[in-house]
């Protein structure tokens, strides 16, 4: 197979699992939001990535030893922002509701995400076809994921949902440093390519080398999950649930959500691998559109936008439809 089909093919597995990650919450119903995310990044951020890296990455630490030591720094650095961003996402969430900060954030981490690796690493680049087509996607992504946006807005009016005024602005600014901070997780794959040439030349093969990045990466972004978690729990008093009748397999459940979270990141790693030297400026933004049109349509099956009335539902799907034109264009761009 085409090596760039199959990253594109990779690609949309990837988005699925991701834009699926969270459907497990709706079966958690008796422990808070913190509970729950607590649980997922235990598996997700503190298990998962030690285990899959060791298992797949021979030599692991004479790969970080060998490469320059600025990587691995730069790599931590934005796992640890990254980790940072996930609590104004709540914060964004709290603000303005999911649907709007889903598609801001969202949003800007595929144009934000994109743009400086091509920028940075690829300056040549930008005035090509293949670079303009990049552009072009970007910015189909971002109007995309702003009709969503509005769509949100509406069904959230429509169920008396909406966020009061004063708090859009402070919401919208949380978005902001969410959005910016989610692409760190692109930004670390990005810059962190010594690692992965370390690893392959140390006998990990070109498919699992980005797990030498997922690692450190992943564990500093723990971090400060685990320490905004543990605040919630203490202030809102929720650490008991944890011991509350019938939640025993809610620990299984967030281990789901952490092996579709963290099976989709594996995954795109690999997908970005073999998508050529433009592969995390082509790969991000086509992740993020997989992951808003997967969240979107799990949305309408699990009945969120019931009692909404058709408007909503059909700017959402405006809004779905011009994200998928913009698959087509990165996905040509990526040939």
């Amino acid at each position: 197979m085409n090596s760039t089909v199959a990253g594109v093919l990779l690609l949309l597995a990837a988005g699925a699992m991701n834009g699926s990650f969270t459907l497990p919450m709706k079966f958690t119903k008796g422990w808070a939001w913190e509970n729950t995310w607590l649980a997922w990044t235990l598996w997700a951020l503190v298990l998962f990535p030690p285990t899959v890296t060791l298992a797949t990455v021979p030599q692991l630490r004479s790969v970080y030893g060998s490469a320059p030591g600025g990587a691995l720094l730069i790599v931590i650095a934005c796992g640890a922002g990254w980790g940072i961003s996930q609590v104004f996402f709540g914060l964004a969430v709290d603000a303005v509701g999911i649907a709007l900060a889903f598609s801001v954030i969202l949003g800007l981490s595929a144009a934000v995400g994109s743009l400086v690796p091509l920028i940075r690493l690829h300056p040549e680049q930008i005035f090509t076809t293949q670079g303009l087509e990049v552009l072009g996607g970007v910015a189909l992504v971002l109007v995309g994921v702003g009709i969503c946006a509005v769509a949100g807005r509406k069904r959230e009016a429509a169920l008396g949902q909406a966020p009061q005024k004063a708090s859009v602005s402070r919401g919208l600014l949380y978005c902001c440093f969410s959005g910016v901070g989610s692409a760190l997780v692109n930004f670390g794959l990005a810059f962190g390519q010594p690692l992965l040439a370390a690893a392959q030349k140390l006998g990990a093969s070109a498919t699992w080398s980005p797990n030498a990045v997922w690692m450190p990466l992943m564990c500093a972004g723990g971090i400060p999950n685990l320490v905004y978690c543990g605040y919630l729990l203490r202030k809102n008093r929720t650490g008991s649930r944890f011991g509350s009748r019938g939640t025993t397999g809610y620990f299984l459940l967030a281990g789901v959500m952490g092996v579709f979270w963290f099976g989709s990141t594996l995954m795109y790693g690999v997908a970005a691998g073999r998508l050529g030297s433009l592969g995390t400026v082509l790969g991000w933004p086509l992740f993020m559109s997989l992951i808003v049109i997967t969240a979107s349509f799990w949305g309408v099956v699990t009945k969120e936008w019931k009692g909404t009335g058709a408007r909503p539902l059909q700017i959402m799907f405006a809004g779905v439809s011009v994200l998928v034109v913009a698959i087509f264009v990165l996905a040509s761009a990526s040939r």
